[in-house]
């Protein structure tokens, strides 16, 4: 046989290290993204953490972080009561996922449980930023991906809880990994990550109206139906039960987590009434700059969903962010709770970034800047000064 010159081409890469590859190169921007945000939330911190006070560690550790680590060490108690001296088994109101992934990661490492809380957040919130820019990258240009990507975690009031011991960092990355399955129609991904964010806080009742409404999208232009969406959309409606059955179960009271929320949160749905009055009195008595900004900040928040439904954003997001802004809106629970609790929505940045991708670097890159400052000043202040639960 004649002899052959060996070929200069590099060899082929083997299909598992080819997609670690793609994962990695995907996930530069979120890293640097988070990397950026971190840095300015914990410096902004330091800042404003008086001296004489907890250090910046405890502070991330603060509020409800403690009921989540009870959790994780101790797991839930079978009972709960009302007593003078307050609740016990207040616990009982959190649930599972994110202090079982607490517990998971203190288990692996063998990191105390602290350490184990922040490392399990910080994790969570890397993945979701990965699943956000990945799904606005399949909606929008790659400026506007970026930007959005960047107001989530830098720029929104109080997006310092992502890096606190809290669970909205996990909600964040289940609800953005659901709905970026949902896009590629990986129908049973995305119903089982629902599932799971069920399993983490209560507001995935918004990420199953999202679910519901991509699954009938897909079933009218399809004009058939096959199995996988409606199996997602069963899966996804299991997880809020199935945690607020289990508390009923274990303590013999069938409306048990209903009734520690509000006897420990004051938290009952009353169709925006309390939050109606807050408005109210906040805007017409003007008592105390911290309940007028959140009131102001909400009110942008609610003009910025009314433009989301005028920006032609795909249905299930602006659908999931929505939800989450009325059943947020519509509880009773503290005012001062409010920002935090919306900042896994997504959509209130999607007009924002929008906008600033249309106009010059400069005049974008100085917005973001600006607007950064403010929301990690913000979110430090509610944390070091503000003297009330966030």
């Amino acid at each position: 046989m004649p002899r052959t010159e060996p070929s200069d081409a590099p060899p082929p890469v083997p299909p598992y290290r080819e997609r670690w590859l793609r994962i990695a190169h995907a996930s530069r921007f979120p890293l640097a993204v988070y990397g950026a945000a971190l840095l300015l939330h914990l410096v902004m911190l330091a800042v404003m953490n008086p001296p004489d006070g907890p250090g910046v560690h405890d502070r991330l550790l603060s509020w409800d972080g403690q009921w989540f680590l009870d959790i994780a060490r101790n797991g839930y108690p079978r009972d709960f009561s009302f007593t003078a001296d307050g609740l016990t088994g207040g616990t009982l109101a959190f649930f599972p996922a994110y202090p079982f992934l607490v517990r998971v990661v203190h288990t692996l490492t063998g990191l105390d449980y602290e350490a184990a809380a922040l490392v399990a957040s910080h994790a969570a919130l890397l993945a979701g930023l990965i699943c956000v820019h990945r799904l606005l990258l399949r909606l929008y240009d790659r400026r506007t991906a970026g930007i959005a990507t960047f107001l989530l975690a830098c720029a929104q009031p109080m997006a310092l809880v992502f890096f606190m011991a809290y669970s909205e960092s996990l909600f964040l990355a289940l609800a953005a990994g659901a709905l970026l399955a949902t896009h590629r129609k990986a129908w049973l991904t995305a119903g089982v990550l629902t599932l799971l964010a069920g399993l983490t806080r209560p507001v995935a009742v918004a990420l199953i109206v999202a679910l519901g409404v991509a699954v009938v999208l897909h079933l009218r232009r399809e004009r058939r139906i096959t199995w996988r969406p409606p199996t997602a959309l069963l899966l996804s409606y299991c997880g809020i039960p199935a945690y607020v059955g289990w508390v009923g179960l274990r303590t013999g009271q069938s409306d048990a987590w209903f009734r520690i929320q509000e006897a420990g949160w004051s938290t009952r749905w009353d169709n925006g009434n309390a939050f109606t009055e807050f408005l109210v009195r906040t805007l017409s008595g003007g008592d105390g700059w911290v309940p007028v900004s959140t009131a102001l900040l909400i009110l942008a928040l609610v003009a910025a969903t009314v433009i989301a439904w005028s920006d032609d954003i795909w249905p299930p997001l602006v659908v999931y962010g929505t939800a989450v802004l009325i059943t947020t809106l519509g509880q009773s629970n503290y005012y001062h709770s409010k920002l935090r609790l919306l900042i896994p929505a997504l959509v209130f940045v999607i007009p924002v970034a929008r906008a600033l991708a249309r106009v010059r670097a400069r005049t974008a890159i100085i917005t973001l800047a600006v607007v950064a400052l403010f929301g990690s000043w913000y979110g430090a202040y509610m944390v070091t000064v503000w003297g009330y639960a966030i």
